[in-house]
């Protein structure tokens, strides 16, 4: 379906977490806009589901909880959050209102979080909110496309034949969430890694600790490795995985330690259950399945870093082993969906424009960045440089030492289109401070790039908003 309806200065399609997010750049600019969004649309204006969305709200968190690090002093993702705030991002004051405990990570009550962005733009005078699927791209006027990995096959399509080229795509799978009140608590205890608190923290800890012998440990990564899995059709059997989102069987099947330096690992844990004169704190456990609260009430919790293709039944059985959770009551299994994104460096210039179509922009992770923040972060920036557009300002680049900078250069250009990934913000992607040394490196990078963002802001012709 196409819209006629032009009482909008800008089409947005997709009302996840990039489209939200350039939604209200746009309309905090004064850019009027109409954001469709194909779930909770009738039968008659093309409604459908994902595979992995559970509700209509606007900017849905389908897998994790967690915005990672919010440490904006050593850390990129925390460093991205800083410059998103700066620049009046909604996904980061909607989750500063949703927050839960998460140690020196940034996690929500998905819920509230969604509430909180749909609430936002449906108040806002300048955004109309519309319930329908876009089956193509529109053949004229200003439209960002933010539909995400989970594109709908009819747009899909489209996008394949506009860009000439076919699309790259790799599996991206979901934790599964238990109920507080099922998880035996004599056999597990609450800690944050090291004791590292934050202000969010709760009174003891941020992560549930359910630690496993030796014994118990190779039993279940043998389990995992056996267990019943998904079955794939043809066209997705050669889809490769992005490490990002790994899940947990594959990652056993690279190796019986595997996990045990990856999300089961025990360091820093001190487990009561296995106290001695010289340890009266307790050992690190051999191994640990770490549960991070997923809701403000504290009532689910997810199984961190557990993403797995296994079969409903396969799971319950093989997680009901892990101490403290044999009586486990699940709130969702663990899932698998296929993502899809564009060879960005190929197709797309510096502004993110289809050079096949330079009126349709593209944002979010259908342009191959990853994880929820830079999703939304290349969202705000698509639609600050669709404002200027309008307005007649050319668009002054934001400085590359930024984690905004870097990560719109590695997806529109820096990367190579013949070997073109997904990448989360890393330090990996900033121009490099070799003459610093190594153990300052990081806190010089996130001082470096809050500084030209400052100067950024400050120079830059288009008024930030307050």
């Amino acid at each position: 379906m196409t819209s006629s309806h032009k009482s909008h200065d800008v089409q947005i399609i997709g009302g996840g977490l990039a489209g939200s997010e350039a939604a209200w750049q746009l309309a905090q600019r004064g850019v009027r806009v109409r954001l469709s969004e194909m779930r909770g649309a009738p039968e008659e204006k093309g409604g459908e589901m994902t595979p992995a969305h559970q509700t209509d709200g606007l900017a849905e968190l389908v897998c994790s909880n967690s915005f990672r690090s919010d440490d904006d002093t050593k850390n990129a993702v925390g460093l991205l959050h800083h410059e998103m705030r700066a620049l009046d991002s909604i996904v980061m004051r909607a989750g500063e209102v949703a927050r839960v405990p998460a140690g020196s990570a940034m996690a929500v009550d998905r819920d509230v979080f969604s509430d909180e962005v749909q609430k936002a733009l449906a108040q806002h005078p300048l955004i109309e909110i519309v319930r329908e699927r876009i089956d193509t791209l529109p053949a004229d006027g200003l439209t960002i496309v933010a539909t995400g990995p989970l594109t709908a096959q009819s747009l899909a399509q489209s996008i394949v034949g506009a860009t000439g080229e076919d699309r790259l795509a790799f599996f991206d799978a979901i934790a599964p969430i238990v109920h507080r009140d099922s998880i035996d608590m004599s056999k597990c205890w609450i800690q944050s890694r090291w004791n590292k608190r934050t202000e969010a923290s709760n009174e003891e800890g941020d992560y549930i600790n359910c630690p496993m012998t030796k014994a118990q440990y190779e039993t279940f990564v043998q389990a995992l490795v056996d267990g019943e899995k998904t079955d794939f059709k043809d066209w997705e059997k050669d889809t490769p995985y992005f490490d990002g989102c790994m899940p947990i069987e594959v990652m056993a099947e690279r190796g019986v330690e595997t996990l045990r330096y990856g999300p089961m690992k025990g360091v820093g844990l001190d487990n009561p259950y296995d106290t001695t004169e010289e340890h009266p704190q307790g050992r690190w456990p051999y191994a640990v399945v770490q549960l991070r609260q997923d809701n403000k009430l504290g009532t689910l919790w997810n199984m961190v870093g557990f993403q797995t293709k296994l079969k409903y039944g396969a799971q319950v059985e093989l997680f009901r082993t892990i101490p403290g959770l044999e009586n486990a009551e699940f709130a969702r299994l663990g899932g698998l969906h296929r993502n899809t994104f564009l060879n960005s460096p190929q197709v797309l210039d510096r502004q993110l424009r289809l050079k096949a179509a330079p009126h349709i922009r593209f944002a979010g992770q259908v342009t191959g960045c990853e994880g929820y923040v830079e999703s939304a972060a290349v969202g705000l920036v698509a639609g600050m440089m669709t404002a200027a557009e309008i307005a007649g300002r050319e668009w002054r680049s934001l400085p590359r030492t930024t984690a905004l900078g870097a990560l719109l250069a590695h997806v529109t250009g820096d990367a190579e289109a013949a070997s073109f990934q997904p990448m989360n913000v890393n330090f990996g992607l900033f121009p490099p401070l070799h003459e610093v040394k190594k153990k300052q490196r990081k806190e010089a990078y996130t001082s470096r790039a809050k500084a030209d963002l400052a100067k950024w802001i400050a120079e830059h012709i288009e008024r930030v908003p307050a």
